[in-house]
């Protein structure tokens, strides 16, 4: 049965974020390819027209781009992959710490030593966890909030170990930002930038019960300063990604947790006037229920359902003169995605989709009187068509 999902594919060398064109015929034929046989092009697109609403009220309507990426990739010896994705929807600015414009998503190499490992080296995704980041970004609608403000594509170099079909590990070392420490945190007086900041990510994917229950589960440390004992000031992430395929019917629940001596995230900071701190703030933590349901009516026509959840805690409120009970929530984020989604073609992986995107910040009463935060609700209605479009 014909089914054009993001879904778990395990080969000699899995890889993030490829999404499925290998069924489908490019638009220069595999004959007259010649020397590119292995490479392979790829224009992944999410097209929409738009209807947007804040707090209920209708805004405005428009035709976007939502996604354009350009992706090359292939091999250029036997034991040498390369790939490389640029984001033409994003400002190409060159970052200050890996030289690359913050556009590139992807410019790496991969080395097989054999066919269980092998490393990576260059601009890559960063193996965080769980299922949401794992997709082509194309087939996402809307991501949760520390997905959305993360740095996702870092430089640095990672080690991939298969064991077998069912079990993978990886290990990457990555510069921790692509920004400096003053751009990126403001001028801190309590935190000097460290001098090796980097970020470690260890991940794990398996295959259990016959395919029927999957995971991406990963931890990862980032080292960014020290604080003025000399104590290190790091970011310690989880995302726990679990999936339950029943064929027709997949159940999917991401939980992500991230505890940030310094507000890294950044929806805490942002919250916070500057008049009051104009830096990042010290001591936050975010929480994320993220999950998708997926039922196939037939081949053609899919339903499916995303709900949301992102808890922003400020865990050093209690050295906030202001805060006389202690608080440390400052919002709710909630969030849900119905859609429906045809697929025309067997031979073509394209999908045309209608879907609503509605989502609901819900803040604190201490954020609301100290902050002068307010509730607000954002929607959008949207159709239009996805496609990881091969052309080469």
């Amino acid at each position: 049965m014909f089914l054009v999902i993001p879904s778990m594919v395990w080969a000699q060398k899995r890889e993030q974020q490829i999404g499925d064109t290998t069924d489908y015929k490019t638009l220069i034929p595999e004959e007259k390819q010649g020397l590119l046989k292995n490479v392979s092009m790829i224009a992944n697109m999410n097209f929409a027209f738009r209807n947007e609403f804040q707090d209920g009220e209708y805004t405005q309507s428009r035709f976007r781009m939502e996604q354009f990426r350009l992706e090359i990739r292939g091999q250029v010896h036997e034991k040498v992959y390369f790939r490389f994705r640029d984001r033409y929807t994003r400002a190409q600015t060159s970052e200050s710490i890996d030289n690359l414009s913050r556009s590139v998503d992807l410019a790496y190499l991969r080395f097989d030593l054999s066919n269980k490992f092998s490393i990576s080296a260059g601009k890559m995704c960063a193996d965080w966890g769980a299922w949401e980041f794992d997709w082509n970004p194309i087939d996402i609608y809307e991501y949760s909030d520390i997905i959305e403000y993360a740095d996702n594509f870092l430089t640095g170099v990672g080690f991939t170990y298969t064991a077998s079909p069912r079990n993978q590990w990886t290990f990457q070392i990555l510069d921790s930002r692509t920004k400096s420490f003053s751009e990126l945190y403001g001028p801190q007086p309590n935190f000097t930038e460290s001098k090796a900041p980097l970020a470690f990510v260890a991940n794990w994917r398996g295959s259990l019960f016959d395919g029927k229950f999957n995971t991406i589960w990963s931890y990862s440390l980032f080292n960014e300063a020290q604080d003025v004992n000399g104590n290190g000031a790091n970011m310690n992430y989880i995302a726990l990604g679990n999936e339950i395929d029943l064929g027709k019917f997949r159940f999917i629940y991401d939980f992500k947790w991230s505890d940030e001596q310094l507000d890294r995230t950044g929806i805490v900071s942002e919250t916070v006037p500057d008049d009051l701190y104009a830096y990042a703030l010290a001591n936050t933590r975010y929480i994320g229920h993220w999950t998708n349901f997926r039922y196939v009516i037939n081949p053609k026509v899919h339903l499916t359902l995303v709900a949301m959840l992102d808890i922003a805690q400020w865990k050093n409120s209690n050295n906030d003169p202001a805060n006389l009970t202690g608080e440390e929530h400052i919002r709710n984020a909630w969030g849900f995605v119905p859609a429906v989604e045809y697929f025309p073609w067997s031979d073509l992986n394209i999908k045309f989709f209608a879907n609503y995107i509605g989502r609901r910040y819900d803040y604190s009463d201490y954020a609301k009187d100290r902050f002068g935060a307010n509730d607000y609700t954002t929607g959008r209605f949207t159709i239009g068509f996805i496609s990881p479009m091969g052309i080469l």
